[in-house]
C-alpha cells in the first residue's frame, strides 16, 4: 500500500473511530443519568413489591434504548442494590436508611424507625488528648480525655464505626453506664441537666482502611462515609468530638435547606 494510500485510509477510519468513541461516551453519561434516577427509586421504596420493570419497559419510560437501560442496571449491580434473577428479572437486594442532616439526633434516634440500633463498646477508658482533640473540646493539651470506640449495628447488621472524644469531667461519668442500649447524646443530657445546642458537621468519602473495613464486613479499600461532628451543650460548650464512618452502602444523607442570601 503506498503512502498516500495510507495516509487516506488512516484518514477516513479516523472520524469513524472518534464517532464511535463520542457515542460510547454518550451512552455512558446516559446510562449514569438514568441509574441516578433509579437508585432515588430504590431507595425511597418505589418498587414495592421488589422487582424492577421490564428492561423494554424502563427504556420506554425514559426514552432510553435497551444498551443504555442495560448499563445503568449494571451500574446498580456493582453498587450492591440490585441483582439479575434468571426468570425474574432485576430485583432490589439491599437498601439505604435515610440519616437526616437538620436535626441533631443520635443514631437510634435517627433510625428507630427503621429498626433497633445496639452498640458493641470495643474500647473506652482515658487518652492524652491529642492536640487537635485537645483545640476543639478546650481542654489542655495532653489532659485527660475519655475515649470510645464503638461498632453500631441496625437489625444486626454493622452499619458504623464511631470514635468519640469526650472532656473528662463529663465523660468519665459515663464510665459503666449503658452505652450498649443508650445514646450518648441522651446520656449526656442526663448528665449534665442540659440539653444538647448544636454541632457542626462535616462529612466526605474516605477508603475505608484495613482495621475499619474488617470491622464494618465491608471490602478492604471501599468507599465509606466519613461524618465528622462537634457537639456544644446549650450553654455553647463543646462536649462530644466524633468521627463516625458509616458504610456507604447501607447509608443516604439528607437535609433540608433553605436559600439565604
Amino acid at each position: 500500500m503506498s503512502t498516500d494510500r495510507i495516509r487516506d485510509h488512516a484518514g477516513q477510519g479516523a472520524p469513524t473511530v472518534a464517532a464511535h468513541r463520542a457515542r460510547r461516551r454518550l451512552r455512558a453519561d446516559r446510562a449514569r443519568q438514568l441509574a441516578d434516577l433509579l437508585r432515588r427509586q430504590l431507595l425511597t421504596g418505589a418498587f414495592a413489591a421488589g422487582t424492577l420493570p421490564h428492561e423494554s419497559t424502563l427504556a420506554a419510560d425514559y426514552r432510553a434504548s435497551r444498551n443504555t437501560v442495560r448499563q445503568a442496571l449494571d451500574l446498580l449491580r456493582a453498587e450492591g442494590l440490585v441483582e439479575r434473577l434468571p426468570g425474574v428479572g432485576t430485583v432490589v437486594v439491599a437498601r439505604k436508611y435515610p440519616h437526616g442532616l437538620d436535626r441533631l439526633m443520635g443514631l437510634a434516634e435517627t433510625l428507630r424507625e427503621h429498626g433497633r440500633i445496639s452498640n458493641e463498646v470495643r474500647t473506652m477508658g482515658p487518652v492524652p488528648a491529642p492536640a487537635p482533640v485537645a483545640e476543639r473540646l478546650r481542654v489542655a493539651p495532653g489532659a485527660d480525655v475519655l475515649y470510645i470506640e464503638r461498632l453500631r449495628r441496625l437489625n444486626g447488621l454493622p452499619l458504623s464505626l464511631d470514635l468519640t472524644y469526650l472532656p473528662w469531667d463529663i465523660g468519665g461519668a459515663l464510665i459503666g453506664e449503658d452505652l450498649e442500649n443508650t445514646d450518648i447524646f441522651r446520656l449526656l443530657e442526663g448528665l449534665t441537666g442540659q440539653s444538647l445546642g448544636h454541632a457542626e458537621i462535616s462529612l466526605e468519602a474516605v477508603n475505608a482502611d484495613t482495621h475499619s473495613a474488617a470491622v464494618l464486613q465491608a471490602p478492604q479499600g471501599a468507599a465509606v462515609l466519613m461524618l465528622e461532628r462537634l457537639t456544644h451543650l446549650a450553654d455553647g460548650r463543646p462536649v462530644d468530638l466524633e468521627f463516625i464512618r458509616f458504610r456507604g452502602d447501607r447509608i443516604t444523607m439528607s437535609g433540608l435547606l433553605h436559600r439565604s442570601l
